[in-house]
């Protein structure tokens, strides 16, 4: 495949701005939706274990739309072959980059012996990503985490990170907290162990050479600004989701432009939701990743309701999220 210089820019482009992997929420429609608010941010898709893209329904798992790019696929696993097979099948679906999730916390995940559990096996994950890399022209990444359960030594950190580096990975998004194995469920990995930004931003000044981008409790538009001080970029997870505004005043900020209105970026989302219908899908499962467009403004509880409640009837189509829109009464303002 010839490399096409337009999109590798926007790839390169895109490493400021990211929305993080999150599993049931950022599927295809999703990031549909985050392109139309963030044209330069990068995308991520739903962790997939490596035997799933091996051996499962492609078309499913790996659908994604042409508007998307740069858009990676995150992949789990701890089997450096199948890793390679399956990078390469993401690779020749069109994905920007190959991710591979060293920080999912969840009992399925450690049962499988892949995700956070292997902040403890270095050398495992070295040999991983040297097998991706060798089965792909595209970049391969690594997500991760601070350590798990009671590592607090930052040299443990730097030691992973310096062994998968040594693999040839150049770029690791790294969820700035712990990840506790026993006692705490997925949501409270998300929120109890403590953030230690200061980790990522060590970790940058001594490698410099690395691409490193924080992730883990970033809120608000401040925030987020704040980290690019530190590291070369900050993935949002559940604040771009549950606000996605956010993300367009985000992604004018840094990149430039002007900001459009809520309203027109729903209604830019028209032709691909009827598309999307024509070919039998229900309205249901893309409009549940809109409800957060109108968050805080006047009309947002209306407009949630009504998408909420009526999605879901047969028949459903684009005249109730127009109907939706009618109740947020600043439809049509400039967006503040």
């Amino acid at each position: 495949m010839t490399p096409d210089p337009r999109r590798e820019s926007r790839y390169a482009a895109s490493i400021r701005l990211s929305v993080a992997p999150m599993m049931d929420w950022t599927d295809s429609h999703c990031r549909v939706f985050h392109r139309l608010l963030a044209p330069h941010a990068r995308l991520y898709t739903e962790m997939v274990h490596a035997n799933a893209v091996i051996h499962g329904d492609r078309a499913k798992l790996l659908a994604a739309d042409p508007v998307e790019h740069p858009v990676a696929l995150q992949l789990g696993g701890s089997e450096p072959p199948l890793l390679a097979q399956a990078a390469r099948i993401g690779a020749e679906h069109g994905f920007d980059e190959i991710n591979l999730n060293v920080g999912c916390p969840s009992d399925r995940v450690q049962a499988g012996r892949f995700g956070a559990c292997l902040m403890r096996e270095p050398a495992l994950v070295a040999d991983s990503v040297a097998a991706m890399i060798a089965a792909v022209d595209v970049p391969v990444t690594v997500k991760c985490r601070l350590g798990v359960d009671d590592d607090h030594e930052y040299g443990r950190f730097l030691a992973f990170i310096d062994t998968v580096a040594d693999a040839g990975c150049r770029m690791f998004v790294v969820h700035a907290r712990n990840a506790w194995l026993k006692g705490l469920s997925p949501k409270e990995n998300r929120e109890v162990p403590p953030l230690r930004y200061d980790w990522a931003y060590a970790l940058k000044r001594e490698r410099p050479e690395l691409a490193v981008i924080v992730n883990g409790g970033i809120a608000d538009e401040g925030e987020a600004t704040a980290h690019l001080g530190h590291v070369d970029g900050a993935m949002l997870g559940r604040a771009a989701y549950h606000d996605p505004w956010l993300l367009h005043r985000l992604d004018v900020a840094w990149y430039g432009g002007e900001l459009s209105t809520r309203a027109d970026v729903l209604r830019s989302m028209r032709p691909y939701v009827e598309a999307q219908l024509a070919r039998g899908a229900q309205l249901k499962h893309i409009s549940r990743h809109l409800l957060g467009l109108f968050h805080g403004e006047r009309g947002g509880r209306a407009f949630r309701q009504v998408l909420s409640e009526g999605a879901h009837r047969p028949g459903a189509g684009w005249a109730l999220v127009e109907e939706a829109l009618s109740h947020t009464g600043g439809a049509d303002r400039a967006a503040a």
